[in-house]
């Protein structure tokens, strides 16, 4: 009964997303029912090493030794050559959705932004401080990524106009993990680039950006995209619906503004007090629209009985709404 908004991610018929895939070495070893990966890099005279672990049944990878440790291992890292974006896009997978689908939802192409990409290379505490004190080096680092995913968001694009897009990774720089200012040079000059890439393809660009919103809302309009999620509400963020709805309702369309915690853990009841609360405030006034949806997923493959009847008392009370 729902619409569906099925995410996917796209190769090159040479180079994958993942830009760091062609310069590493990847080993894989099973222990305790858990998945553990190691990645080495060679930057210059040093090995970068970092370390995952995927536990059974989950879709969750967990980082348990980031890549870069220190600016020394940051330094080395720039110096890395960056890889040309070569071939072209395989598009199949998102036509393949879009057949499958039909007019049952549409496919989003996903994407991380260059902030992402190098905040994951850290520890949360050494990216806040490594990307709050090192200005310079910190751009360099942002620059080294935007080389390769600029020129890939075009090549996408280009090759499928008029489709909705996620970008992910702006609230690494969000309060309270950077200042306002941070945001502006980390994430907008490089993000509206690529908002202005989709536009100019049909393409509508959502941002995502979990967490704190007020400091930086002025700063997401100024990009120009098209949606904004999942707009939490307090306490895990600081803004109401209501009040987004009210300033930019009429630049953005607004996803949100459920959590998913509240999903797996309210009393059907109290949820939907929660449900009919998002759907009054996203709806309120004039907007450009209003998309009602979880802050995530679920965690782990088997829903609980109660999050499987919450979910059924969100989509009830849309249809009913």
């Amino acid at each position: 009964k729902t619409d569906r908004i099925l995410m996917r991610r796209l190769a090159f018929s040479d180079v994958l997303p993942d830009p760091l895939e062609e310069l590493s070495k990847e080993a894989v070893l099973e222990k305790d029912g858990s998945r553990f990966g190691v990645r080495s890099i060679q930057a210059g005279d040093r090995i970068l090493t970092s370390r995952t672990r995927r536990d059974p049944d989950l879709d969750t990878v967990w980082t348990i030794e980031h890549l870069l440790k220190d600016t020394d291992d940051l330094r080395a890292f720039i110096q890395i050559p960056t890889l040309a974006i070569g071939g072209a896009p395989n598009i199949s997978p998102v036509l393949e959705t879009e057949r499958a689908i039909g007019d049952s939802g549409i496919v989003m192409i996903d994407t991380p932004d260059p902030l992402c990409l190098a905040a994951m290379l850290f520890d949360m505490a050494d990216y806040t401080v490594i990307a709050s004190t090192e200005n310079l080096l910190f751009r360099q680092l942002l620059d080294w990524f935007a080389s390769v995913l600029i020129p890939r968001t075009e090549a996408v694009a280009k090759a499928l106009p008029g489709r909705l897009w996620r970008i992910y990774g702006p609230e690494y720089a969000s309060p309270p993990y950077l200042r306002p200012k941070l945001f502006r040079e980390y994430v907008c000059e490089y993000v509206g680039p690529m908002v202005e890439i989709i536009h100019r393809y049909g393409g509508y660009a959502r941002i995502h950006s979990h967490g704190n919103l007020k400091g930086i809302l002025e700063d997401i309009i100024s990009m120009n995209p098209d949606g904004l999620d999942p707009i939490e509400p307090p306490p895990q963020g600081d803004v109401e619906l209501r009040e987004v709805r009210d300033k930019y309702g009429k630049e953005l369309v607004l996803f949100g503004n459920l959590e998913v915690s509240d999903i797996e853990t309210l009393p059907t009841d109290l949820f939907a007090e929660r449900v009919k609360r998002a759907l009054e405030e996203g709806t309120a006034g004039e907007g450009r629209g209003f998309v009602l949806m979880p802050s995530a997923a679920p965690y782990g493959r088997k829903l609980s009985s109660l999050t499987l009847k919450n979910y059924e008392k969100m989509i009830e009370l849309v249809e009913s709404f």
